[in-house]
């Protein structure tokens, strides 16, 4: 593979890991509007809360998240 071919596919990888990072983000702050919505009434309260705290989750694991990959060592 050539230096270029290699260049480009390190900078195919990062945008997509960097949208795959912005949809898990939207996606959890979506879970937790949806999450304060169903904890306004009491029925709904315990689904409400266990849904916010899951879109909590899933924004500071797109935030802080990486999973697999690039560990520092070149390959040859």
């Amino acid at each position: 593979m050539t230096a270029h071919a290699g260049r480009a596919h390190r900078l195919w990888h990062l945008g997509l890991s960097f949208f795959e990072h912005a949809a898990a983000v939207v996606l959890g702050i979506i879970m937790i509007v949806v999450g304060l919505g169903l904890g306004v009434t009491m029925i709904m309260l315990p689904v409400g809360v266990v849904v916010g705290l899951l879109g909590v989750a899933l924004v500071v694991g797109g935030i802080f998240a990486r999973l697999g990959g690039e560990t520092g060592q070149k390959q040859a």
